[in-house]
């Protein structure tokens, strides 16, 4: 049920608006309110009159309206909805909210937004596969707009393949997931991911072979039972998770900044491989070989440790704090002395060493430890150890 939730429907112009009609009908079924947006290309598909009808309110369409712009209309209904759908998302639609144009009401209400953004993307099979939106598709995701669609099948123009909005029902059940469902709605939380690329000169860094994939798995775990996540992560290739808010960093001083400037929060969860060590000055030129057959001397100076820095705020501390110790002998002792020595509430403790094939691999065998014991999981996927993971984090949240 969406009882009580408002729904701001933007409609935008392609024949998959028709289905438009029904999704507001379905909506106000289960409980919910709809105010409609209008793009002018959308009125050549459905009039706003069947629109208004369906949805029982007014429909909005012009940005310089100045009835409602006497009292910055754009930006109440912009801050009024629980969450602002775009469907159908036009090729076109999604290039300005991914670049930031605002040139009509629909446009400018989507950059005036402080709630979630879903989209349902429609459009021919060629737009849908063509560089610009792919690349435009992914700024999206990172700026946490969630994604219903699109489906595969025969399209208006007579082609096949993706590019279909997705049916009504799926639109619904995606709102209901984003809105109702989940023990972590309304809860923010932070999760770092990833290593960290410590500059040695402008062409060599210190790194690690952290690949990111649990930390990001993480994510799209919390996301999904609900939490509004701010995803910061080090220089990694795998694909961001989906409805989580991504800020991208490279060293250990940008993840600290980063995290300072999400909080506060309910949770953060320290998955990143960040470097202990990063050298005091970095070269201006590339360091090259004299002839000497001597190495270059490098003066290393410690990293800011972010763990410890949040797990001991004397205010403003998140009410949970989880961080990963990636061990290759003594697993348990060390990693239960880390939780001691940083002050944070759980420590998941892996051992990496080459032949578990942990690091950089599809699983992942963790022990949480926390103050009153360890608990030992399976090895399993990583997917599978943050649902477990997130799970948790929503019985400690909710208890």
């Amino acid at each position: 049920m969406l009882l009580g939730q408002k729904i701001l429907l933007v409609i935008g112009g392609g024949i998959a608006a028709c289905k438009c009609l029904d999704l507001i009908r379905r909506l106000r079924e289960r409980g919910a309110s709809v105010t409609p947006v209008m793009t002018r290309a959308a009125e050549e598909f459905v009039t706003p009159l069947s629109v208004s009808v369906l949805a029982g309110q007014k429909v909005y369409r012009d940005l310089f309206d100045l009835t409602d712009e006497a009292e910055m209309g754009h930006i109440q209904l912009s801050r009024a909805a629980d969450l602002v759908l775009v469907a159908p998302a036009t090729a076109e639609l999604m290039a300005k909210m991914a670049h930031g144009i605002a040139s009509d009401l629909a446009t400018t209400l989507l950059m005036a937004t402080d709630k979630r953004v879903m989209i349902a993307p429609a459009m021919n099979v060629r737009m849908w596969d063509h560089a610009a939106t792919r690349r435009n598709l992914a700024t999206l995701k990172e700026d946490g707009v969630l994604v219903a669609g699109p489906n595969e099948g025969p399209m208006a123009c007579g082609e096949i393949g993706p590019g279909r909005m997705a049916e009504v029902y799926q639109i619904v059940d995606a709102i209901g997931h984003a809105l109702v469902c989940g023990p972590l709605r309304n809860r923010h939380i932070i999760v770092t991911s990833g290593p960290t690329h410590e500059p040695i000169d402008p062409v060599r860094y210190i790194a690690n072979r952290s690949s990111g994939a649990q930390g990001r798995a993480i994510a799209d775990a919390l996301a999904g039972l609900g939490a509004a996540v701010r995803f910061i992560t080090g220089p990694v290739n795998t694909e961001m998770p989906e409805g989580a808010l991504v800020t991208r960093v490279k060293t250990a001083q940008e993840m600290l900044e980063a995290v300072q400037g999400a909080l506060p929060a309910d949770a953060a969860v320290f998955a990143a491989a960040v470097a202990d060590w990063r050298v005091a000055q970095q070269a201006t030129s590339k360091i090259r070989k004299d002839g000497s057959g001597r190495p270059p001397g490098l003066e290393f100076v410690e990293n800011p440790d972010i763990l410890a820095t949040v797990a001991q705020m004397a205010s403003g501390r998140p009410r949970l704090v989880v961080g990963f110790a990636a061990e290759t002998d003594d697993v348990i002792a060390n990693a239960t002395a880390k939780r001691k020595r940083k002050g944070c509430d759980w420590i998941i403790a892996n051992d990496v060493s080459p032949e578990t094939g942990i690091l950089g691999g599809a699983e992942n065998d963790v022990t949480l430890i926390h103050g009153t014991g360890t608990e030992d999981w399976p090895r399993m996927t990583k997917e599978l150890v943050a649902h477990r993971l997130a799970t948790r984090i929503a019985e400690v949240l909710n208890g």
